[in-house]
């Protein structure tokens, strides 16, 4: 491992620098906002999808609609936070990544895990569950700390 010296402090990895967490809850917020509103955008050709295929099977189709949104936001998880990124394109335009604190990369389970830990957080503990941020170190949030994950800044 390359060890080196920044202002007197020993940093081992990346994960270790301080500037690394500088501003990461913010812009983790508004990504949340650009990657849900990207999945409402994804959500349009796909309801039309669903629409046609409830008229070719009578009516049987228009069940998918029940489980569209949580199937089109896993999809898109999988395919942009477990890519190569580690990253969703919310969190790719606000400068920020997952990153594993074993240094693997993220993987689409464990991204796909992260996110439904993080709705079924909220749906049991509010939004409140963010609070745990101002209290962990490196802004990690109560998923994050399951998993063994941090969310970092990647121009850093």
């Amino acid at each position: 491992m390359a060890t080196r010296v920044l202002d007197g402090e020993i940093i081992t990895t990346r994960l270790d620098d301080v500037r690394a967490y500088e501003g990461v809850l913010t812009r983790r917020i508004v990504a949340f906002c650009i990657d849900y509103l990207i999945i409402g955008l994804l959500m349009i050709p796909f309801a039309i999808l669903v629409f046609f295929l409830g008229i070719i099977t009578l009516g049987l189709g228009w069940g998918l609609f029940g489980v569209l949104f949580p199937l089109v936001a896993i999809i898109y998880v999988w395919n942009t936070l477990g890519g190569p990124n580690q990253a969703t394109t919310g969190m790719r335009m606000m400068g920020v990544r997952l990153d594993r604190l074993d240094g693997r990369p993220v993987d689409g389970l464990l991204a796909v895990v992260h996110t439904v830990l993080f709705w079924a957080g909220n749906v049991v503990l509010t939004p409140l569950i963010l609070l745990a941020t101002l209290f962990t170190d490196r802004k990690r949030t109560v998923h994050d700390l399951l998993l063994g994950t941090v969310v970092t800044r990647s121009d850093r």
